[in-house]
């Protein structure tokens, strides 16, 4: 058999290659560079001995672009930004139940020491409080911690609140009894660092209990609506790999001896599907974002988008909005 000679490309293979490098765009393949498209085409037709494009020898791929330190922390920094727009206390007064019955299920006892992982305005950790634990909250974002020590002094509660990444913990190994997050870390970008550095300052015999976003249901429709008009920066992994039972063993199993799942359910209370539109619209920061980089009439159709989704899961009749959110509960122990 001759050797496929390399040659200048004929009329049809311009159009294939511009065809499989636009549709891979478009749906969203990670940084896909012409050269991979080039490589994948040739490897194509020198199996079926038809002619390969120019400049283009039979080696291995090129490596595809894969997130590095750097990267992830370029993220972060943005996402620092996104949260610290608006006011996401506004929001998180929706996760009081969330934060309540994970506590319950941590069962959580008086001198524990606990720490509130992306803690937000403090909604766990003071819930963890009001039972007498010895609790430390850390959140990146400044006015979030901010709004977490004044709801603490107003409360007359004592626990500390500091600014820090879940993805570096500033706290030594075996350093808690008990990690709780209620919608935090589930939004690190380096999600498996995230879970290493709760492995890390869990003590043996500890418990890591958290409550987060599902594919299915409110959060993964909400968070689709999102992601069509302003979507995630490449390759980074979904939040919602947090909200299934396999994504957890993933992120988790290594260092823990037993994990329990189980969706649980919360509810949501706003005046009408309008007023939680209104909600978002003023104090959610993604929803503020999408709001300065869209065109008008696209960030109308997100508006409605969303309001179409609060309606499909209202449970109320009597015109106000009781929206259901299925959230995934977690208890972990660490080994």
């Amino acid at each position: 058999m001759e050797p496929v000679k390399t040659h200048e490309p004929n009329q049809w293979l311009e159009p294939i290659h511009a065809i499989v490098y636009t549709t891979l765009t478009i749906h969203g393949i990670a940084k896909v560079s012409f050269s991979h498209i080039t490589w994948a085409i040739n490897h194509l037709f020198c199996v079926h001995q038809l002619p390969v494009l120019k400049d283009a020898p039979m080696k291995k791929p090129p490596a595809m672009n894969k997130n590095t330190s750097s990267d992830f922390k370029k993220i972060t920094e943005t996402q620092k930004k996104t949260w610290s727009a608006g006011d996401f206390n506004q929001i998180a007064r929706q996760n009081w139940m969330m934060g309540e019955a994970l506590c319950a299920a941590a069962d959580l006892r008086p001198g524990q020491r606990v720490l509130d992982v992306a803690c937000g305005s403090g909604t766990a950790a003071l819930v963890a409080e009001r039972r007498y634990c010895e609790v430390t909250g850390l959140d990146y974002v400044p006015e979030l911690i901010d709004r977490a020590r004044l709801r603490a002094e107003a409360n007359g509660q004592e626990a500390r609140f500091i600014v820090g990444d879940a993805q570096d913990l500033p706290f030594p190994d075996n350093s808690f009894d008990v990690i709780l997050s209620v919608y935090g870390v589930q939004f690190a970008p380096d999600q498996q660092k995230a879970a290493d550095e709760m492995l890390r300052v869990c003590k043996p015999g500890g418990t890591i209990a958290l409550a987060g976003p599902v594919p299915r249901g409110w959060s993964g429709d909400f968070f689709a609506a999102h992601a069509r008009y302003n979507p995630p920066p490449p390759g980074i992994p979904s939040p919602l790999d947090w909200g299934t039972e396999d994504g957890i063993r993933k992120l988790l199993g290594a260092g823990c001896s037993s994990i329990d799942c189980s969706n649980r359910v919360s509810i949501q209370y706003y005046h009408s599907a309008d007023h939680a539109v209104e909600v978002f619209s003023r104090w959610f920061g993604p929803t503020i974002i999408a709001s300065e980089k869209l065109p008008g009439p696209e960030y109308d159709s997100l508006l409605e988008d969303l309001k179409n989704v609060f309606e499909k899961y209202n449970q109320a009749d009597d015109g106000t909005a009781a929206v259901e959110n299925i959230y995934l509960q977690v208890l972990a122990e660490v080994k």
